[in-house]
């Protein structure tokens, strides 16, 4: 005798066995039992959640001759829709059979009378394939169908179904089934096939799974082929192409010492053994969560993907603050892998990101100097008294009177850093070029968040593109870390502030195509009452004067990866063959 697939094998032959759904389950059990039965229903949920394990229970309530909503799987009518031949149940695959003429075919067999059971039951699965010709053939049928006729509609997808179809129809909407209830019917099938197991190695399946019963025990299935009698963690790490708990901590410890050498090598070999990198991204969030609740609450029964002692292992080398932006470079990453080729080179760089994140932080010119203080020979060293503590400042002159300080005077703001040394506020050492920008004394508009926007379709950004100054870029980047000093200006700070946040990467000779991590920065700078600000500052930095549009990193992922493709067939357009209107 073939095989049979554990699912299959275990499929729930009556409520009670099914895992999860229990708000389901409650609503249809009382509507057997009190005989409110609708003529249709429509089942939607993700895959393998048991929605048409769900409709062969109703079907076989629905005939049981051990009366209305029994499931006894002795009579001849159970054990008929157990096995699939019942001939009053009749399961359609609606991707198969989605035109109008199997529509037609099947209302014609409606109007007969059940053979076997009580009722005739329609389960038609993937209903959101059929083809709309279909839909509208079904749609007085399916209002009013014979008394002796069910029609039970399942899918994944009912945006796809037409309204005049789910407003004949009672909806039940299937949820992810929670972990317990997985792990409590995987335990139950394991102990009847007699195989041992890890507890570790069960929740690695449960996590695989995601939330779906089929592919859980489709998983559990494979590891058994795989493992044999006996379940491990080690085994499924290794079946599965994952990464262990104890090499993703090492990781996790090698980032926090800024080790690139080591975080490279680690990576390295994760790639040579197979490991899933999308997979190695979500364990590493879902590590990071378990950080955040762990620096939070300081309880470790709250920890759902790592152990006690191993969070304690590395928490203090990662503090809340780190373990956020990580988080945030992270979920970058992941939603970049779906846009590109070489996941491998953006997890490298994902990688790096986070290791850059632990570099000794050195206190930058750009925000704050130490004032200098001319001394002659002779100096005395004094103390200045804080609220806090004493603190050490630079040797002062001896001899030197201090002069009253006159009303008029202006008294520049001390700034405590730590308690370790006194430094002030950076007096405005703007270069030449932006020195203009800070006389002059026309009104500039308020910075708005909404309103008219430019627009560029993708085709004229990549004959932006390919008309691009590489070197003017470059130029341009390395001018662009002067905009912070601007960032104080009662007139341009807010445009400084707002330019400062993205990065140029395109430049043409009419326009500098700016990226922001967040869209909504990008929308801003592409409001038209926004542009001349904008545009006058860009200039003082050009020395000429161009029009300013702003993309979100996700499309320039995009824009770069149809660049190159349109680049490796040769059919990028030719400089001197088109036209660039920009009408900023």
């Amino acid at each position: 005798m073939a095989y049979k697939a554990l699912y299959r094998t275990y499929r729930p032959s009556t409520f009670e066995e099914v895992a999860g759904q229990k708000h389901i389950v409650k609503t249809l059990e009382n509507a057997l039992r009190t005989q409110k039965i609708a003529h249709a229903y429509l089942f939607t949920g993700p895959r393998g959640t048991g929605k048409t394990t769900m409709a062969k229970l109703v079907a076989k309530a629905l005939n049981c001759e051990e009366g209305l909503g029994c499931q006894c799987n002795l009579c001849p009518n159970c054990l008929a829709v157990n096995d699939g031949s019942h001939p009053d149940v009749i399961e359609i695959d609606a991707a198969s059979n989605n035109g109008v003429e199997d529509v037609r075919d099947l209302i014609e067999r409606v109007k007969y009378s059940p053979m076997k059971g009580k009722y005739k039951v329609y389960i038609i699965d993937e209903v959101h394939m059929m083809s709309a010709s279909a839909f509208n053939a079904l749609l007085k049928t399916l209002e009013e169908p014979p008394a002796h006729v069910i029609f039970i509609l399942a899918t994944t997808e009912p945006h796809k179904v037409l309204p005049t179809i789910l407003s004949r129809c009672q909806r039940y909407d299937f949820t992810k089934v929670d972990e317990t209830s997985i792990n409590e019917r995987m335990k139950e099938i394991l102990n009847k096939e007699k195989i041992g197991y890890e507890d570790d190695a069960l929740k690695l399946i449960i996590s695989l799974a995601d939330g779906g019963v089929r592919d859980a025990l489709s998983l559990l299935d494979q590891s058994i082929a795989y493992a044999g009698n006996y379940l491990t963690l080690a085994d499924l790490e290794e079946l599965f192409g994952l990464a262990g708990t104890k090499e993703k901590i090492n990781l996790l410890k090698a980032i926090s010492a800024s080790n690139y050498q080591e975080v490279l090598s680690l990576m390295n070999s994760f790639v040579n053994h197979g490991v899933d990198i999308r997979r190695l991204t979500n364990d590493l969030l879902n590590i990071m969560k378990d950080l955040l609740i762990y620096h939070k609450t300081a309880n470790t029964s709250l920890l759902t993907t790592i152990h006690k002692d191993e969070i304690e292992s590395f928490a203090s080398l990662i503090d809340f603050k780190k373990a956020t932006q990580m988080i945030e470079i992270l979920l970058s990453a992941q939603s970049e892998f779906k846009v590109v080729n070489q996941i491998r080179s953006l997890f490298e760089i994902t990688l790096l990101k986070l290791t850059s994140l632990f570099e000794k932080e050195e206190i930058e010119e750009k925000e704050v100097i130490i004032k200098e203080v001319k001394v002659e020979p002779t100096v005395k060293e004094v103390k200045v008294e804080t609220v806090k503590e004493e603190i050490k400042v630079a040797p002062v002159v001896e001899e030197t009177k201090v002069e009253p300080v006159k009303e008029e005077a202006k008294v520049e703001p001390v700034v405590e850093t730590k308690g370790e040394e006194i430094i002030e506020e950076e007096e405005d050492d703007l270069p030449p070029f932006l020195q203009d920008l800070t006389k002059e004394t026309k009104e500039i508009p308020p910075l708005e968040n909404e309103g008219e926007s430019n627009y560029l379709d993708e085709d004229t950004i990549i004959k932006i593109m390919v008309t691009g100054n590489k070197e003017g870029k470059l130029k341009l980047i390395d001018d662009w870390k002067n905009l912070h000093k601007l960032i104080m200006d009662p007139r341009l700070g807010k445009y400084a502030s707002l330019l400062k946040d993205g990065a140029p990467v395109v430049l043409s000779k009419e326009i500098v195509i700016l990226q922001y991590e967040l869209e909504s920065f990008a929308k801003k700078v592409n409001i038209k009452s926004n542009q001349e600000p904008l545009k006058e500052i860009i200039s003082k930095l050009l020395g000429r004067t161009v029009s300013v549009y702003a993309v979100p990193r996700q499309e320039v992922v995009k824009l770069f990866e149809k660049f190159r493709n349109l680049y490796q067939v040769g059919r990028l357009p030719k400089i001197g063959e088109f036209t660039i209107n920009i009408n900023f």
